[in-house]
């Protein structure tokens, strides 16, 4: 995991209101496009970036893709920002 992708995942409110709703849980990228007034592929894609900076994970079942937050990742991410305020 490079910083750089992470914060550039992190940079979009739709990305960051997807990470939001993992956190209760795992959910398909139907689920996950039923809460967005927008095109599955827009969602497909902003699914790309936040697994490309490791954020998500993806897991297949059959005909249905599941993701789930990638908390390893996120604590890393607020250790580091803790870092910077001295904590």
């Amino acid at each position: 995991m490079g910083f750089a992708e992470t914060f550039k995942a992190l940079s979009d409110p739709v990305r960051r209101e997807i990470l939001l709703l993992l956190r209760k849980g795992r959910l398909s990228a139907g689920e996950i496009g039923s809460h967005f007034d927008m095109t599955g592929a827009t969602i497909s894609y902003h699914l790309g970036i936040l697994k490309k900076a490791d954020l998500v994970f993806e897991t297949r079942e059959k005909n249905f893709i599941y993701y789930e937050l990638n908390t390893s990742v996120v604590e890393e991410v607020m250790l580091w920002l803790s870092q910077l305020r001295g904590e």
